[in-house]
């Protein structure tokens, strides 16, 4: 019984090394800069959408510049907290560390930010 203690332990001390991974319901601080990442660049992809396809809307204002600025500066937003939450997670994907989220966000944002410059550039070459 005694030996059996003895060997356990080793064993014991070596699981709780080990990160453990987040509850489903838990928001760590990674999974919150992940998901605020990836929001602002879904609304700079909503916004860069509604710039290119209605350009003289209110969102556009005139000519369009201001929905392709908002767009552009939301999706570089997003690839700056995304990349930062990735640099910064310490373990991979589906550990609650938001690495999965930031990846998400990356894509999201460098989508809003082509598609901003896009509409930025369409509002030039019009006004």
């Amino acid at each position: 019984m005694i030996g059996g203690l003895g060997l356990a332990a080793p064993a014991a001390a070596h699981v709780s090394g080990q990160p453990v991974a987040a509850d489903v319901g838990t928001m760590s601080a990674g999974r919150l800069g992940a998901s605020v990442a990836a929001v602002l660049g879904l609304a700079g992809v909503i916004i860069a959408g509604l710039a290119l396809g209605r350009p003289t809307s209110r969102i556009g204002t005139g000519n369009g510049r201001l929905g392709a600025s908002v767009a552009l500066a939301v999706g570089l937003i997003g690839i700056a907290l995304g990349g930062l939450v990735a640099a910064t997670s310490d373990s991979g994907i589906g550990t609650g560390n938001g690495r999965g989220g930031a990846y998400v966000a990356l894509v999201v944002g460098l989508i809003a930010t082509v598609l901003g410059g896009l509409a930025l550039a369409r509002s030039r070459r019009a006004g």
